[in-house]
This record gives C-alpha cells, sequence and structure tokens, in this order.
C-alpha cells in the first residue's frame, strides 16, 4: 500500500476532529473519501500533508512512517496536497506555478504536465489568477505533479466548477494513477467521485462508516440515498 493509516487520531487545538480512522490506498489506485459537511474529510489530508498534528495512531506512506513528520519531511517523502480552494499564487504566471511544484526536487520539466493537461500550454506566461477556475485547477493538479508523488491528495476537486469540467478532469486522473500514483481523493459530487475511483471510504463525524468498492458503495442503500438525493457537500 502507498499509503496506510491505522486508528488516526488529529484535530485542531484541543478540538479532537478524527477519532481512530483507519484506511489505506495503493500504488496507482484512486480512492474516494465522501461524507456530509463537517466530516473531517479535509481535516484528515491537512493530517496526511502535516498540516495539522497527528495525535496517535500510525501513518506511513510507501512504507515510511511520517507521523510527527514536518511539512517538509512529508513532501520529501513524495505527497502532494492539492488543498480546496486550488490555492495557486495567483499573481504569478502558470509558468512560474508549475516551477515552483518542482522546486524542491529541482524539476524543471514542464512537458509530462503538460501532456496531461495541453490547455496548460496556451496559458504558461498568462497570469493564474486570470485563467478559468476549471484551467486554475488543472494549474492546481500539474503543479503537484511537478514534485513527481508518490501520493497524490486532491481536496474538493469540482468546487465551483461546470459539471462538463468537472468530467473532463477527472478523466485525466485515471492516467495520473496508472503511473503508479496512489490518489486519495476528497469530492462533495460522490456520484462523480465513484465513478472514477476504484475503492471508497464515507467518513461521518471523524469516523469510517463505510468502505468497500466503488460498485459496492454505489449499491449500498445508505451510500446511494445519501449521494443521490443531494445530501453530500464539501467539508
Amino acid at each position: 500500500m502507498m499509503l496506510e493509516i491505522d486508528r488516526l487520531t488529529a484535530g485542531y487545538g484541543r478540538v479532537r476532529v478524527l477519532h481512530e480512522v483507519s484506511l489505506e490506498v495503493g500504488a496507482g489506485e484512486i480512492v474516494a473519501l465522501v461524507g456530509p459537511n463537517g466530516a473531517g474529510k479535509s481535516t484528515l489530508l491537512r493530517a496526511v500533508s502535516a498540516m495539522i498534528p497527528d495525535r496517535s495512531g500510525t501513518l506511513t506512506v510507501d512504507g515510511r512512517s511520517l507521523i510527527g513528520a514536518s511539512m517538509e519531511a512529508v513532501a520529501a517523502a513524495g505527497v502532494a496536497h492539492v488543498p480546496e480552494g486550488r490555492r495557486l499564487f495567483p499573481g504569478l504566471s502558470v509558468r512560474d506555478n508549475l516551477r515552483l511544484g518542482g522546486w524542491l526536487g529541482r524539476n524543471s520539466d514542464l512537458a509530462p504536465v503538460l501532456e496531461i493537461f495541453p490547455v496548460l500550454a496556451d496559458r504558461l506566461d498568462q497570469v493564474a489568477g486570470s485563467m478559468s477556475g476549471g484551467e486554475q485547477q488543472m494549474c492546481a493538479i500539474a503543479r503537484a505533479l511537478m514534485s513527481g508523488p508518490k501520493l497524490l491528495l486532491i481536496d474538493e476537486l469540482s468546487l465551483g466548477l461546470a459539471p462538463v469540467l468537472v468530467d473532463e478532469i477527472l478523466a485525466r486522473l485515471s492516467g495520473i494513477a496508472e503511473s503508479g500514483t496512489g490518489i486519495l481523493l476528497v469530492e462533495q459530487d460522490a456520484g462523480a467521485a465513484l465513478e472514477v475511483a476504484h475503492r471508497g471510504y464515507v467518513m461521518e463525524l471523524g469516523e469510517i462508516v463505510l468502505a468497500g468498492t466503488s460498485a459496492e458503495l454505489a449499491a449500498d442503500p445508505r451510500m446511494r440515498d445519501a449521494y443521490l438525493g443531494g445530501e453530500w457537500a464539501a467539508d
């Protein structure tokens, strides 16, 4: 497994948000993490990337323990995080945003990410903040890929985007996974996430309450009624 989490607890200050969460992401696998507003999905990604401290449990990436590791150590271990809202440097060009993504590994070769997102090739000298939301999301994912990650964390890919753009970007994830990168996808559109994912987990109130293959989750009445009824929302 590329990512193994066992009984992880984490939170903010004295407030514990994650309660003994366990999940796995294999190399070359897309795993969806879905659930209602406030479930703790984004908190889990922040814990994996060391944006918030872990309190207990185990967390390994490619067999290496990252409990208590710094953000720099987590990035060096091959973890890249595409946060909710994209968090590009809006005043810098697309080219400079991508180069910053490759800074830690001294990678300046844009060709591989431009092959995945060819629309960015025509935007390299454009200020990132002036692009459409869909193009900015592509840039954010491409920036993360510039580090050559073993594990890619994507938080709320579809937020604020038209469904056609969401489908276009999700379609690119399969190609990224085929290269061996494990992907943990937090997504408000549970149906879209399960269509592209191999497996999935459902989180409620900081706990995993359902897990299985995408087909198993889609067929589960509890899951089907919830996401088809539109009750799942961004964390």
